[in-house]
Formats: C-alpha cells, structure tokens, sequence
C-alpha cells in the first residue's frame, strides 16, 4: 500500500511508502547494504534520484535522512540502499531486521543525464569518492542498457573501505584509488593514471565537495562534460526546509528539487 503526492518542481510522481525489508547486509564497520520491497511493483527511478528515510526509534532524529537510490532490482521488486554510519539517525536504519518496515518518500530530486548514442561514442567515466559510489552502480546499470559500457574510478582511504566492488565489476571495468596505496594507485581519484590515458566524453561523479571541484577542474580543463550529485542536508527532499541550499548561476536554489545532479557549468564552484 502507498500514498502518491504530487511535487509541482518534478513531472515524476512522489510516493510516500511503507517498505519491508528484504535484506541487510553489514558490508564494512561503517556500511550496510538495505534491500526493500513492496507487493505492488516499484516506482519508476532514475538514476540519481534519492529516496528520503523517517528514522523511528532515535530520541536524536527528527528530519528523515536521505539516501541515494544505489540500485533497483526490477526482478526481484528490490530497492538497494547503501547507508554509511556516520550519525544517530543512520545507525538505527543499520539495525532494521528482515520483516521490518520503513515510511520512504521517493523518488526524489532530478537525475544524471544520458549521453547521446553515436557511432563514435568515447568511453564515459563514474568517479565515486566514498559513499559517494552509492548512485553510480544505478547510473552505471542504466548506461549499459543503453549500450554504453560504463568505467567506474572508485576512491577511498585504504582497501577495506571498498564495498560492492563484485557488483561494479559486474557493470564495468573498474578503476581504484587508495590514499594508503593498499588497493589500485595511490593517491587520489584526480591521481590516477587512467585520466592520462583515456579521453572521456563526459564524466560523472558524487563525493566529498574538495574531490569533486577537484574533478571540475580537472574537466573544464579538458572540455569535458561533467555532473555532480551534490550530499547537501536534504531533510524534506521537497524545497520547504531550505536546508539544502546551494548558489547557482540562477541564484540559490534547493539541491533537493532543483538537483542533487547539476552540470558543473551551473555551479559557482569554479568562479
């Protein structure tokens, strides 16, 4: 059973649902993996999009915690998020057990665009920075539907901070970093050698705000075409909170309506 709300910022229908979950799985001491489901079939989702959680049984959590969509198992009828413990609100969620339910509003916010398909298509690049992998395995699915075979560049601190490494290679190929030099080259996402050595058509990334206006400058270096999914607070995920603001070449806007993906064209990060 779900409530549908419409949002006047987005064509896409927003649903408020009670959702049970399937699964969950404890990937590292600071992540797990939630599997959710309903009986009818899920919503339509893109890529992108983030689904905004209510937090019950935390006397320190008020605002519902929003989580990006990591994958949609059309098959299964499974929603997959992947949650990083880093507060109060997110450690509750990673204790919900099979058979639990959870209010979700989804799906919210706008989405990654897709490439234009041509014969001379040049390879596309996901760089994700810690949780920041989190929408890059759905966008990833998505470009591989459409016949483009994606790359992901995944940058954490050390080799036990990689997560769903089996899945993203089931996607694409996969590039690492590690600042401690424990798994793939050393250094940082904007390090590695694979930025010398192959020439992208468009880059897509979401992470730490120093890593990804790093990645915007690299790509207005090169021309590159480059979106950003921004991890401003999102509480309500409709634009009534403010919480989320971000200055744009319009002016403020609200991240949870108007992105969390914006071109970096539109940011004031390079000014």
């Amino acid at each position: 059973m779900y409530l549908c709300i419409q949002i006047e910022q987005s064509c896409m229908k927003k649903y408020v649902l009670t959702m049970k979950v399937t699964e969950n799985l404890r990937l590292h001491t600071n992540y797990c993996l939630l599997k959710l489901t309903i009986e009818e079939d899920l919503p339509d989702m893109l890529p992108g999009q983030f689904v905004n959680i209510l937090v019950e049984g935390s006397a320190k959590t008020f605002l519902r915690r929003p989580i990006s969509i990591h994958y949609v198992d059309r098959k299964k009828n499974e929603l997959w998020l992947l949650i990083q413990l880093i507060g109060d609100g997110t450690r509750q969620l990673a204790k919900s057990r099979p058979g639990d339910y959870m209010n979700i509003m989804l799906p919210l916010g706008n989405s990654f665009s897709m490439p234009e398909i041509n014969g001379s298509q040049q390879p596309v690049l996901l760089i994700g920075g810690g949780v920041g992998i989190a929408p890059m395995l759905y966008l990833g699915t998505k470009l591989k539907e459409t016949g483009i075979e994606p790359n992901f560049l995944l940058g954490v601190r050390s080799a036990e901070d990689l997560v769903q490494l089996d899945e993203f290679g089931k996607t694409g190929t996969v590039y690492i970093t590690t600042e401690d030099g424990s798994m793939g080259e050393q250094g940082y996402v904007t390090d590695h050698s694979v930025l010398r050595e192959i020439r992208f058509n468009k880059i897509y990334t979401c992470g730490p705000k120093p890593m990804m206006v790093a990645i915007a400058r690299y790509a207005t270096a090169q021309a590159i075409d480059c979106e950003v999914s921004l991890e401003n607070t999102m509480a309500c995920g409709i634009g009534a909170c403010l919480c989320c603001v971000e200055k744009t070449d319009q002016g403020n806007v609200c991240v949870c309506t108007e992105g969390p993906v914006f071109n970096i064209n539109k940011l004031t990060w390079l000014n």
